[in-house]
């Protein structure tokens, strides 16, 4: 009789990331409320990609926030320079975080990083758009490719992830945040994006786009669910004229009190 297959064990954070959270938990705490979402679509054990929506410098701490508090261990897709910092630097890389090279020769090796984590069966977090949305309503611009590629070539699962509310704690290219009245971090997770059509076709330019934009599709309908409005038809791109180059701040409505 064949002995069983034990079950895999669930990620474990390392030393170095247990105690950054200790450190940061109570003070973001105090600071925001949240109402996270989605959870059980995360994948327990297997290898997966987040493709997020960016609408705040403040929501890759938000959102790490979530996928630790579902005992998820978050990897970035980092600037090189961040990681390259003496302090900073040693500790994020410490903490599993992937350099990217841009412009480079080695622009390609945080791809492979990525590529080997999920296959690791690590979650690599991914922002398509690739900057803070320019969008004037801050719905999510049109993706890079960079999600589905890994998605595709690993067969990992695809979990879109909306986030609104760090826009409204930290607004868009300030650095100071509003701490009171409290706002709410709302992050919501969706099923799985189907790709499984796709990756019968093998990868090209045209199949990159197509599930670039499945994903994108994913991501924002999850935030029309959040922000309770129909998301627009169509997605801006930063070469739309009508993209805010450098937005401005936008003075949001504070969240509606918690019934």
């Amino acid at each position: 009789m064949e002995s069983p297959v034990p079950d895999p064990e669930p990620r474990r954070p390392g030393l170095i990331l247990r105690a950054i959270v200790a450190t940061l938990r109570a003070p973001v705490t105090a600071m925001v409320k949240r109402d996270w979402r989605g959870a059980e679509h995360l994948p327990p054990t297997e290898g997966f990609v987040v493709a997020a929506n960016h609408v705040s410098h403040s929501d890759p701490v938000m959102l790490a926030h979530f996928l630790y508090d579902n005992g998820v261990p978050p990897r970035y897709l980092a600037k090189a320079a961040l990681l390259d910092l003496p302090v900073a630097g040693r500790i994020l890389r410490a903490t599993g975080q992937i350099p990217v090279y841009r412009g480079t020769s080695h622009a390609s090796d945080a791809y492979a990083a990525a590529k080997q984590a999920v296959l690791d069966g690590d979650c690599v977090i991914f922002y398509p758009e690739g900057t803070i949305t320019r969008d004037p309503d801050e719905w999510p611009m049109s993706g890079k490719s960079g999600a589905a590629r890994v998605a595709l070539e690993t067969g990992c699962p695809v979990i879109p992830v909306a986030q609104w509310g760090p826009n409204m704690f930290l607004e868009p290219y300030t650095a100071v945040p509003h701490v009171l009245p409290r706002r709410t971090m709302v992050i919501s997770a969706g099923p799985p994006v189907d790709l499984t059509d796709l990756r019968e076709e093998g990868v090209s330019a045209a199949i990159l786009a197509e599930a670039t934009e499945r994903i994108m599709d994913a991501v924002t309908e999850e935030l029309a669910k959040i922000r309770g409005v129909a998301a627009p038809t169509g997605r801006m791109s930063l070469d739309d004229p009508r993209v805010r180059q450098r937005p401005r701040p936008r003075r949001h409505a504070a969240p509606e009190k918690e019934k």
